[in-house]
């Protein structure tokens, strides 16, 4: 009898090694994995990760791992519950994986770094070996969604594929630490299926249950490779064609469950992963670019502009085309004020979506003129095309069809470790921030990774709240 989808999957990320791994992976990597400590110890000061500390009861020395950014610890899953929060609490974490893989993967594998060493794994764990299994959390996030037929077709359904596909991901990350064999990794991805879940409901009143989904994940998945671990068993055949298979429950009509396997090994999800430069929803950053190149190649045109029309999908218009500012949730998500804020101010970082920019009166007035419309030719995730109409004189168009931060136009190295000191600022001092950086930079070169771990306390409760 061959082995089912699910036991495949567990030898390959079982039978992963560092070695195995190109020069370039580990390099991607290790910008990944610097980029969200950075949106998490930023995030750490934002309402919902601070209101999840207190449902929680986060004290200090209230367990063994640490919740980033702050003087708090909590016990591993908490604490991969309570960092995935503040991962995604700000939109800057990364994109194009599960989608937010960093957001999920990294906060379940540094918690798994501290839970006691066992029957699975002894520690301490390298930094290799945390590189690896954080690759494998973005490979395995990426493909169980591309089996569920792409981002567009599972989150046009209503999922979050971030909570319903990263499950899988954290659960990849944390049972390679905790050395699980490919029978138990198999169990893992069992009870992950069933742990997934997340919906697009928030979208429609801009409720804050969507920073919650990373969360949910990294934990989920750390949970599912726990009770692995301890030898409770998970349904093997969770990826096959069978009554009760994920695929069948989540993606009955989109699913392709060969892409599972397809090029594993020798094609890394995670270099598909993009970092985010703008502090918004991703489907807004070509847009923002565009704004911005306009604006930079016609001098005087943002004094002059009597309309902005932006030529976009219907999905890019239905999950971005609200104009909600409320909440900072909200703002982020919606395109005709990302567009306001780079006319505005010229640029989309944080600060721009915080409640006294969103008061500004000069960005209502922009967005008044900002007029969107859905192109049914354009496919589901296809950039949208921007036109400015001064108030006297020719419109002047621009379309980027690959936004800043993507692996085929990323950030420098300076820009990336800019954007990792303005945000770890929040919460830690300058000099810890670098040492921090150095040794994520580093990251190969470390005997064990819960050197990270005393870098990653902070102060962020000293930060107001951000929101």
């Amino acid at each position: 009898m061959s082995d089912s989808i699910s036991l495949q999957l567990a030898h390959f990320c079982a039978g992963t090694r560092y070695d195995d791994l190109p020069a370039e992976v580990v390099a991607r990597a290790k910008r990944h994995i610097l980029d969200t400590f950075g949106a998490t110890l930023a995030g750490a000061a934002a309402f919902e990760p601070r209101q999840v500390q207190q449902m929680l009861g986060a004290e200090p020395s209230a367990g063994t791992s640490p919740v980033w950014g702050t003087t708090r610890s909590l016990g591993a899953r908490d604490a991969a519950f309570a960092n995935g929060v503040a991962a995604h609490a700000l939109e800057l974490d990364d994109t194009g994986g599960c989608d937010h893989s960093g957001a999920v993967v990294l906060p379940a594998a540094i918690a798994a770094l501290t839970v006691p060493a066992g029957r699975a794994r002894p520690r301490p764990v390298s930094g290799r070996d945390l590189i690896t299994a954080v690759v494998l959390g973005y490979d395995i996030g990426r493909r169980v969604l591309e089996a569920c037929g792409g981002y567009s077709a599972h989150n046009g359904k209503g999922w979050h594929s971030t909570a319903t596909c990263g499950t899988f991901g954290a659960a990849a990350a944390a049972s390679h630490l905790l050395g699980l064999d490919a029978a138990e990794t198999a169990a893992a991805f069992g009870h992950a299926a069933s742990f997934s879940s997340g919906l697009w409901a928030f979208i429609h009143d801009a409720s804050q249950t969507k920073r919650l989904h990373a969360g949910r994940a990294a934990e989920g998945g750390l949970t599912a490779a726990l009770l692995a671990a301890q030898g409770v068993s998970g349904p093997t055949q969770v990826f096959d064609d069978v009554w009760g298979g994920f695929f069948n429950a989540f993606a009955s009509a989109s699913k392709q469950p060969e892409a599972l396997l397809a090029e594993a090994g020798s094609v890394w999800k995670l270099m598909r992963c993009s970092i985010k430069p703008h502090a918004s929803c991703r489907s807004n950053h070509s847009t923002i670019d565009a704004v911005l190149h306009l604006m930079a190649a016609n001098p005087g045109l943002a004094q002059q502009v009597g309309r902005i029309d932006v030529r976009l999908s219907a999905f890019v218009h239905d999950m971005c085309g609200g104009r909600d500012l409320a909440s900072l949730s909200s703002a982020q998500m919606s395109m005709p004020y990302a567009i306001a804020i780079a006319w505005v101010f010229g640029d989309a970082g944080l600060a721009r979506y915080l409640a006294p920019a969103r008061k500004d009166a000069r960005l209502s007035a922009a967005m008044s003129l900002v007029r969107l419309h859905v192109d049914p030719e354009m496919a589901a995730l296809d950039e949208p095309v921007v036109s400015v109409t001064p108030q006297r004189g020719a419109s002047v168009s621009h379309h980027v069809p690959i936004a800043l931060g993507a692996p085929a136009n990323p950030l420098s190295d300076a820009a990336l470790r800019a954007k990792f000191s303005e945000l770890a600022a929040i919460a830690l001092p300058a000099e810890q921030a670098d040492a921090l950086a150095d040794r994520v930079l580093h990251l190969d070169e470390l005997d064990d990774a819960r050197a990270l771990l005393p870098l990653l306390a902070g102060q962020s409760e000293r930060h107001e709240l951000i929101r």
